[in-house]
C-alpha cells in the first residue's frame, strides 16, 4: 500500500509555491485528492495507505493550508483562486507525467466545491468528481429552497463574520488541548466525524493538519461587513468564509451546462453535522434551535436544505445527459474516507476504472 512521499514544493505558473504529496508510480491512474477547509492535504493519509499502488495520487495544500504559500483567498472568485491553483498542477510533469490522461478529481467538503469548480473551468482535464460531503453548489447558509434563493439580499449570516472567534483565536495560537468546546481538538472530534474512536491512532495526525491553517482576513476565517438583517452580519470580500458565502459561490447552473459531463459519485454520511440540513454551523438552524438569539422564525429564515439542494442540481445533470450516483452512509459523519474507508475506497475504484456506464441518477444507502 502506498503512503505519500515527502512533499515536492512546486512554483506553478500562476506563480503560487505550492506543497504537494505524492505516491504511486508516474504512469499509474491518477487520483487528484482535494482537501477541506481547516486541514490540508495531510487529511488524505489514512486513505492513500489503503489505495492500491497502481494508482498515482497527487493532493496538494491549498493556499493557506499545510506548508502551501499563505496566498489571499479573493472571495468574490468563489472558490475560483484554490481551482486556479490546482488547475496549475496539471501541467507540471513532474506529477502528471502524461498530459492526456485525465485525473479522478476527489474533493472533500470545501474540496468539492473546489473540484466543481476545476470541472466547470476546465472540463477537458476531469475524468470524474468524487464529491465527498461537497458544499452546497449554492454555497453555505443564506438560502431557503432547493433552487438557491437567497434569504436575505445581503445573504446576512453567511461568511467570515459567523465563525467561532474562540476556535480561531485557538487555531492561531496552535491549542492542542481538550480542555474548550471551541478548540481544535475538540471540533475535530464533534464535528468531522461522528465517533471520535475512527480517528485512530491519526488523531494526532489530522490535528496537525487542522492546525495548519493560516488565520486572519486573507485566508480564515476572512472579512465581514455589517447586515440590517438578522444576525447582523454579511459577508466581506476577502477571506475562506467568504468564499464559501452564496453571494460568491453560486456553481449549479455552471455544473449543470458543463461539457463533456464526467461521471460523478456523491457520498456522504447521514450523521453529518455540517454539510446537513441541520447544520450546526448554519446560523439559520442554530437561531432554530434558540442558539442564537433574535431568529426570525422559519417563514424568513429557514435553515439551509445543503443536501437537497445538491441533489437537485445533480438531478439535473443528470438530466441535461450526465450520470451520477449518491451513496449515503449510514451512521457516518462529515468524513466518510475517515469513518467508512472500505466502502470509501470502492466508490473511488470504480470511478478509475471505465467510468459510469450508466446514465440519469442512482442511489445507494450502505
Amino acid at each position: 500500500m502506498p503512503r505519500m512521499e515527502s512533499e515536492q514544493r512546486v512554483v506553478t505558473a500562476n506563480g503560487i509555491t505550492q506543497s504537494v504529496r505524492v505516491a504511486g508510480p508516474p504512469d499509474g491512474v491518477p487520483v487528484l485528492l482535494v482537501h477541506g477547509n481547516c486541514s490540508s492535504a495531510a487529511f488524505w493519509e489514512p486513505l492513500v495507505r489503503r489505495l492500491p499502488e497502481t494508482l498515482r495520487i497527487v493532493a496538494p495544500d491549498l493556499r493557506g493550508y499545510g506548508d502551501t504559500q499563505t496566498a489571499p483567498v479573493d472571495a468574490t472568485r468563489g472558490l475560483r483562486d484554490f481551482a486556479d491553483d490546482v488547475a496549475a498542477l496539471l501541467d507540471e510533469a513532474t506529477l502528471f507525467p502524461a498530459p492526456d490522461v485525465r485525473p479522478l478529481v476527489v474533493g472533500h467538503s470545501l474540496g468539492g466545491g473546489v473540484a466543481m469548480s476545476l470541472l466547470i473551468d476546465h472540463p477537458d482535464r476531469v475524468a470524474g468528481l468524487l464529491l465527498a460531503a461537497p458544499v452546497s453548489p449554492y454555497g453555505f447558509g443564506g438560502t431557503r429552497d432547493v433552487a438557491g434563493t437567497p434569504t436575505t439580499p445581503d445573504f446576512a449570516g453567511t461568511g467570515a463574520g459567523t465563525a467561532n472567534l474562540d476556535f480561531v483565536a485557538r487555531l492561531a495560537a496552535q491549542d492542542r488541548g481538550d480542555d474548550a468546546q471551541a478548540s481544535p481538538r475538540n471540533v475535530l472530534r464533534a464535528t468531522y466525524v461522528s465517533d471520535p474512536a475512527s480517528l485512530g491512532v491519526d488523531e494526532e495526525l489530522l490535528l496537525d493538519s487542522v492546525l495548519s491553517t493560516a488565520t486572519g482576513d486573507d485566508n480564515y476565517p476572512g472579512t465581514s461587513v455589517a447586515s440590517a438583517n438578522w444576525p447582523g452580519v454579511a459577508p466581506g470580500e476577502r477571506g475562506v468564509l467568504n468564499a464559501l458565502a452564496p453571494t460568491y459561490l453560486r456553481l449549479a447552473d455552471d455544473l449543470v451546462a458543463v461539457a463533456p459531463k464526467p461521471p460523478i459519485t456523491w457520498i456522504r454520511g447521514d450523521a453529518d453535522v455540517i454539510v446537513s440540513d441541520s447544520s450546526l454551523f448554519d446560523l439559520a438552524y442554530l437561531g432554530s434551535l434558540g442558539a442564537v438569539p433574535g431568529w426570525p422564525g422559519e417563514a424568513q429564515c429557514p435553515p439551509q436544505p445543503m443536501v437537497g439542494q445538491t441533489r437537485a442540481v445533480l438531478d439535473r445533470y443528470a438530466s441535461a445527459g450526465g450520470a451520477y450516483r449518491e451513496v449515503v452512509l449510514a451512521g457516518c459523519g462529515h468524513s466518510p474516507h475517515l469513518e467508512r474507508p472500505a466502502e470509501f475506497v470502492a466508490e473511488l475504484l470504480a470511478l478509475t476504472g471505465v467510468g459510469s456506464a450508466t446514465t440519469g441518477g442512482t442511489r445507494a444507502a450502505v
